[in-house]
């Protein structure tokens, strides 16, 4: 040992001391900062890497319809997971997870090598895939892989009311529809379960294992009446499939509480795969778009107008076909014009020029704006559903002369339908508002009812002689104007057409239409309000009483039968709707759509027999008298050849010379005449099939004097 020059035992001991000192110093102050300033960071970081901490996913509450049948629920599925330190060949695991699971090799094995404790596969896999997992763990091939259990939202009646209900995605939120509108309500509290495991991943067995209950969450009770949505939906697909129009929606309400007991939209799509449609398919077009409503409308105006005690029923206006207002000259929809007529045939015809008059010279703008407010076009419904748009109204501010003009029948403002069908409500239950509304309670887990809707009267709007007044002409409507398709003898309905030209790239169509009809029965006592809008409907057949009207009959003549509303049969009104006598047109050679048109211009029905585009047929025949209302029979064969040059003979019996020849012309067949008069035999028959050119015999006879 080397001795240092100067110091001495004492000193080196002392050196040695606070040395020591020193190093304790640290020592402690390290302790103290670990325990005390990073305590509780390490505590936990020493938690999670001996602890597992599984999520448990509550079950999303049910949604009802009104009387309880499931529409949405959640059913257990299992999903796929890995702990990594316990998977011992991450290479081929990952290999018979990518076959089975049908997912990425190089994804997975990234997955399988990470330096965590625990990491999702896939999550909410089908039962022939779990099957397949479980043999695959039973052989000891997927050591580290786990399957766990969660619950996964499923539709037992797929498309109905898809849009309203909505979906929910892969960790069970709301993404459309009342499932994110209730999602709080719905989505419930997770749990857990805290697990201590050893340094390899595996459970001690006398270690922490502490379990969190999920709470499930709360359940809806909508105002949806299932029977009710499935005959509003079967109805306007019949409809969108007959007129192959772009879109289409029906909205049936119950006017005294605003409750929704049917909405239905087209196109829609299955929830349970909605990744395979088109997200347009979602979109709930009676809330979120905005339409011109047209003649629609007109109720809103004559009810403001009879409310402010400017216009009686029995006023007389004059109808000549066009009107000019400041700005322009506007036209009825009748050519010629309605003549003289009273304010309740203003109604009844739906005439243009009627409400012109009283909407731009008897309300002015300041009461029009008055209803337009007291109405709810110029606010959101506050109907319990995402995305509601608003209407579109010229400011009360820049309104001219011209504005109120068009508005007063339908055009140049626009609207939602759930807003047109609230105002109608007003009308139909007496001139009270309501909030429209798709639930009626929220039920805990154990069925507990937590909150209902019942309060739902917003302000009164007009008086309830107003509304019974409107009641009545809007019956006329139905009985004796534009709606008269949806007639229906014994049940006493009130409603009103609406044909509004579409703003296609920033100008007014004239070919791209909107067909409405909006209606309420029984007329004195109303408990539905139906709204149907029917976006571009292809063909000849453009007008609301043509295309809408008769999805309305359909719906409320099954609604009522369901409901057990009595009919009840008026026999003087039976006999002032006697139908006319009329003639039946002669449709033969037209083409389907045409002659449907045809008919419908008489007042006729048809029941269309065969396949094809072109009328072959028709029983009766063409310049016979019968009731208005009768039905025709149009057999229909392919238009122009049926496979290779051949067409399908038309019946062309009780024709003169003449008309046969242009019929079976516009077929490219011959005709070989014999006789003088109608035609009385023919050969080949109806129907049959024939090369292009060919001659047709037919016998012709003078008829009896």
């Amino acid at each position: 040992m080397v001795s240092v020059p100067g110091m001495s035992m004492r000193k080196r001991v002392a050196f040695l001391f606070l040395f020591a000192l020193v190093c304790i110093g640290l020592l402690i102050g390290r302790l103290g900062w670990l325990q005390l300033v990073r305590g509780e960071e390490l505590r936990a970081k020493g938690d999670e890497a001996r602890t597992r901490d599984v999520p448990i996913e509550p079950r999303r509450g049910v949604i009802y319809d009104r009387n309880f049948k499931e529409l949405a629920i959640s059913v257990n599925v299992d999903s796929v997971a890995a702990v990594p330190i316990q998977v011992k060949a991450p290479e081929e695991t990952a290999k018979l997870l990518a076959e089975v699971l049908g997912v990425d090799y190089n994804d997975t094995l990234a997955k399988l090598k990470q330096r965590v404790w625990f990491v999702w596969l896939k999550r909410k896999i089908d039962d022939a895939t779990s099957i397949k997992i479980k043999q695959l763990q039973q052989q000891g091939k997927l050591q580290g892989i786990e399957l766990t259990q969660e619950s996964q939202r499923f539709y037992p009646k797929a498309n109905l009311a898809s849009s309203v209900l909505g979906i929910a995605g892969i960790d069970s939120q709301g993404l459309g529809g009342l499932e994110y509108e209730y999602d709080n309500d719905l989505r419930g509290t997770p749990g857990r379960r805290i697990i201590e495991t050893d340094a390899q991943g595996r459970e001690i067995p006398e270690g922490l294992n502490r379990y969190i209950p999920a709470i499930d969450g709360n359940s809806l009770v909508l105002t949806i009446d299932e029977t009710l949505q499935f005959i509003a939906e079967r109805d306007l697909e019949k409809m969108m499939v007959e007129h192959q129009a772009k879109r289409g929606m029906a909205i049936v309400m119950d006017p005294n509480n605003g409750e929704i007991l049917a909405l239905a939209n087209r196109p829609d799509f299955d929830p349970n795969h909605w990744q395979d449609y088109p997200e347009e398919n979602r979109r709930i077009i009676a809330i979120s778009d905005t339409y011109p409503p047209g003649s629609v409308f007109k109720p809103v105006t004559a009810a403001a107008a009879l409310d402010e005690g400017v216009v009686r029923m029995t006023d007389l206006f004059y109808c000549g076909g066009t009107l000019r207002v400041p700005g322009a000259l506007l036209h009825c929809w009748k050519a010629g014009g309605h003549g003289s007529e009273t304010f309740s045939d203003v109604i009844k015809n739906s005439c243009n020029i009627g409400f012109i008059q009283v909407g731009m010279n008897r309300l002015g703008t300041d009461k029009f704006y008055k209803y337009l407010q007291a109405f709810g076009f110029l606010d959101l419904t506050g109907i319990d559903l995402p995305g509601e748009a608003r209407g579109i109204v010229t400011p009360r501010a820049k309104a001219t002369p011209l504005d109120i003009a068009e508005m007063s029948f339908g055009q140049t403002l626009t609207t939602t339908p759930i807003q047109m069908i609230t105002a109608i409500a007003a009308i139909a239950n007496g001139g009270t508002l309501v909030r429209p509304h798709l639930v009626k309670e929220i039920r805990s887990p154990e069925g507990k009812v937590i909150k209902s809707f019942t309060d739902n009267a917003v302000r009164r709007v007009v008086t309830q002689q107003t509304a019974r007044e409107l009641s009545v002409a809007m019956e006329r409507v139905i009985e004796e104007g534009t709606g008269k398709s949806a007639y229906i003898e014994g049940y006493h309905l009130a409603g009103k057409t609406g044909t509004s030209q579409k703003v296609v790239n920033g100008r007014v169509s004239t070919e791209a239409h909107i067909a409405s009809f909006v209606g309420f029965g029984p007329s004195d006592a109303p408990r539905l309000v139906t709204l149907v809008v029917v976006d571009e409907p292809g063909g000849y057949e453009q007008f609301g009483g043509q295309v809408a009207a008769p999805v309305f009959k359909d719906i409320m003549k099954d609604a009522y039968r369901y409901l057990e509303i009595p009919i009840r049969f008026d026999p003087a009104k039976a006999q002032k709707n006697e139908k006319p006598s009329v003639a039946v047109p002669e449709v033969v050679g037209q083409e389907l759509a045409q002659a449907k048109n045809s008919l419908y211009q008489k007042g006729l029905a048809w029941r269309v027999e065969g396949d094809g585009d072109r009328v072959i047929e028709q029983l009766p025949p063409g310049g016979v008298q019968v009731p208005q209302g009768t039905t025709v029979i149009l057999k229909v064969g392919p238009t122009g050849e049926v496979g290779t040059g051949e067409v399908l003979v038309p019946s062309i019996m009780g024709k003169t010379i003449r008309e046969a020849g242009e019929i079976l012309g516009s077929f490219g067949l011959k005709i070989n005449p014999s006789g003088s008069g109608l035609a009385t035999a023919q050969d080949p028959l109806p129907g049959v099939k024939v090369k292009r050119g060919a001659i047709v015999n037919v016998q012709f006879q003078t008829p009896p004097p």
